[in-house]
């Protein structure tokens, strides 16, 4: 088996933050808003492929980009979360918009509190 072509930046268990830009303009975005300034941990890292939020205009210049599988806990994503604390979501995220966590992935707190 040979090694990947691309070097992700991100591994297995590091813990991400999606960035909260809302980028404008004409735009094609393959991030959910409700997910973005949330901080969870990469489940696995997917493989490269071409960036889908280009792709859609036409302006793909050929790069490949790494897509994570990010697993966040659902109680630190909906406000008032009645469910079970053990929930969690995962959801496939290019490498774009994903920024290294400042605190734990899981457990943590990531409110706005002061």
């Amino acid at each position: 088996m040979s090694a990947p072509s691309f070097r992700p930046r991100f591994g297995p268990g590091d813990a991400v933050t999606v960035s909260a830009r809302f980028p404008t303009g004409r735009r094609h975005l393959r991030t959910p808003f409700y997910i973005r300034g949330k901080t969870g941990a990469v489940e696995r890292v997917c493989g490269a492929y071409r960036n889908p939020e280009e792709l859609a205009f036409g302006t793909y210049d050929g790069a490949r980009l790494p897509l994570y599988r990010v697993r966040f806990d659902q109680a630190h994503v909906w406000d008032d979360y009645a469910g079970n604390p053990a929930d969690t979501i995962d959801i496939e995220i290019y490498e774009t918009w994903l920024e290294p966590a400042g605190g734990p992935a899981h457990g943590g707190d990531d409110s706005d509190a002061a």
